[in-house]
């Protein structure tokens, strides 16, 4: 039987190595001058992978344990990493509307239309809000998350 703190590294590892894929799908994003559904998709063929790397330990090891170990660190790394789902959950309600209205303007296949985007929607200002928001925020509860639970690992597995 795998030990606890093999377990527990191994979450850890998943958990850290999700980041750079947060980081260079943020990058993609950032640096496209124009969002084609190329860039969209080569986007998410780095975000999709960094999300499975962290939820698969959230899911499959730490809500399972978290009842057995409820404390005061436990429970605010809990609230943390909760934060940082509903902040993307969030963001996901701003992006399929604005996914939905640049494919009904053609802007996906069509990038070169002089369109300003919050003339497609009367919504669209809303919608890129909450998506900015949203993902400002899983970030910043990610990494406090992140952060502590390192330091959770630390003292509970190594020192």
């Amino acid at each position: 039987m795998v030990s606890e703190t093999a377990i527990a590294t191994g979450a850890a590892l998943m958990v850290t190595a999700s980041f750079p894929f947060y980081i260079y799908g943020a990058w993609i994003m950032i640096d496209a001058e124009t969002v084609t559904w190329g860039v969209l998709t080569y986007h998410l063929k780095f975000i999709v992978p960094g999300l499975v790397l962290n939820t698969i330990p959230v899911v499959g090891w730490m809500i399972p344990r978290l009842f057995n170990q409820f404390g005061g660190l436990a429970a605010l790394h809990a609230v943390l990493g909760l934060q940082a789902y509903a902040l993307l959950v969030f963001a996901l309600t701003g992006i399929v509307r604005i996914l939905q209205v640049k494919r009904e303007a053609d802007l996906y296949d069509n990038p070169d239309q002089d369109v300003d985007l919050d003339d497609l929607h009367e919504n669209m200002g809303a919608w890129r809000g909450r998506l900015r928001i949203g993902v400002f925020g899983y970030v910043l509860f990610w990494i406090f998350a992140w952060v502590l639970g390192i330091y959770r690992y630390v003292t509970g597995y190594i020192v």
